[in-house]
């Protein structure tokens, strides 16, 4: 129950000490690691796992500006002109493609969505075409159901989050990046109140700065810290079917499903109308904030209350760093929960009813990931108020596109550079005040 990654092979020694330390292994942590040893930097990145083996593999492939919240269009105009770069950048293949994205409409509802994301892509400067009913035919003609409009993004593509990840990660250790699997971060050290080293169950690593990319587990070792991490968990399911050629090259999404055609010429399907969010302990002490958001994508997610209960019921919110963290056992080294089969076999049903000639799913493996959303649906990229400690996380299901940027701004942050783009909107401190629980992850040292 999960792809076929790409494993990275570690770095053999740990260092005793380097300028930056990227804690988390998927693309926002390795992105930001190469662009920081891009820079001349010493760095090392720590992984309670394997590389990508969360999240940052088990993605869609979709690498897009559309489709996001205003906010996020300045890092996906950049992360896109990275994409195009990455192959040359890295010397490998990431599965990168400029071969667009289509959305449609099949109702008015669906339609207004469509017309708002049009004007927010024309705002942005982004390439984008709208079609009608006619166009949309004569664009896909795989397609059966006739639609009431459909938004086309030429300039969008695809990556195989498999290979495009480690191809990074590799990429990162060229230029002398100490990688280390198998390794989880367990705290930090402070002198003077500012980031000093970072606690890991090999070692303290001393540095004068560190990154959080945790993705789903952000929230728990921000907790540690005393840092309070508006984050909830939304498990997306994901199948991987062999060659289809007639399928379309071009990603579709609509309100049901989502697909985009692999390097191999199988298929990444997904049913986009049910993910489902997880009813954890979280759920109730972060209820009201993310209250909002739930009746505002109502159509998009349903509720689960399932075993990610009682895991994180028993699961202790914090931990002294000099012992073992409770990411550190055989379950949650890497997380691989179970797809939901419902929704799977819903995404088939509807991939045959929209098209019918390109012939029946034949399920070649199928996962799930957990994305780690926040009330807004927009990342956290951002520092916090230990000095050094940047955030890089709650990326809400749209990590993988923006990643390349995410990983250039986190960067940024961390080094004291001129940021890419404006950071505003990324800020944590937009939530207000989050509460956390008594920390034990500080440690002077």
């Amino acid at each position: 129950m999960h792809p076929q990654l790409d494993i990275v092979a570690p770095s053999p020694d740990v260092p005793a000490e380097a300028d930056t330390v990227v804690i988390g292994g998927g693309i926002a942590g390795v992105t930001a690691a190469l662009e920081l040893a891009e820079r001349g930097q010493r760095v090392a990145l720590v992984e309670k796992g394997e590389i990508a083996a969360e999240q940052s593999c088990r993605n869609w492939g979709w690498v897009r500006c559309s489709g996001r919240d205003r906010a996020e269009f300045p890092l996906g105009v950049l992360s896109l002109s990275l994409w195009d770069q990455m192959a040359q950048r890295t010397g490998r293949e990431t599965g990168f493609r400029r071969t667009g994205v289509v959305y449609t409409a099949y109702n008015k509802r669906e339609l207004r969505v469509l017309e708002e994301s049009l004007a927010n892509c024309r705002d942005h400067g982004i390439n984008v075409r709208w079609m009608s009913p006619s166009e949309f035919a004569e664009f896909m003609p795989q397609h059966a159901p006739s639609v009431l409009g459909a938004l086309h993004t030429p300039d969008d593509g695809r990556a195989e989050p498999s290979i495009a990840v480690p191809a990074m990660a590799r990429a990162a250790q060229d230029r002398g990046v100490a990688l280390l699997t198998r390794c989880a971060a367990r705290g930090l050290e402070t002198s003077a109140g500012a980031v000093s080293g970072v606690i890991t169950e090999r070692g303290v690593i001393r540095c004068k700065a560190a990154i959080l990319a945790g993705g789903a587990w952000s929230r728990l070792f921000a907790g540690n810290l005393g840092i309070g991490l508006p984050i909830l968990k939304i498990k997306g399911s994901v199948m991987r079917t062999g060659p289809m050629p007639l399928a379309p090259t071009t990603a579709l999404g609509d309100s049901e499903i989502g697909v985009r055609v692999r390097l191999d010429g199988g298929l990444n399907l997904a049913y986009r109308g049910g993910s489902p969010a997880q009813i954890t302990p979280d759920s109730f002490r972060m209820f009201f904030r993310f209250l909002p958001s739930l009746i505002e994508t109502r159509h998009e997610l349903s509720l689960e209350l399932g075993r990610s209960f009682l895991d994180e019921a028993k699961m202790p919110r914090t931990w002294d760093p000099s012992g073992p963290s409770p990411m550190e056992t055989d379950e949650w080294r890497i997380w691989n929960p179970a797809p939901t089969e419902r929704l799977l076999a819903r995404a088939r049903r509807e991939w045959s009813k929209r098209f019918p000639e390109c012939g029946a799913i034949e399920v070649a493996d199928s996962w799930a990931g957990m994305m780690d959303v926040t009330p807004d649906a927009v990342p956290v990229i951002s520092e916090t108020s230990i000095p050094g400690l940047i955030l890089s996380t709650g990326y809400s299901g749209h990590g993988f596109g923006i990643g390349p940027g995410a990983g250039r701004l986190a960067a940024d942050l961390a080094s004291g550079s001129t940021p890419c783009v404006d950071p505003a909107p990324f800020r944590l401190g937009r939530f207000g005040k989050v509460a956390a629980p008594k920390h034990r992850g500080l440690v002077a040292a």
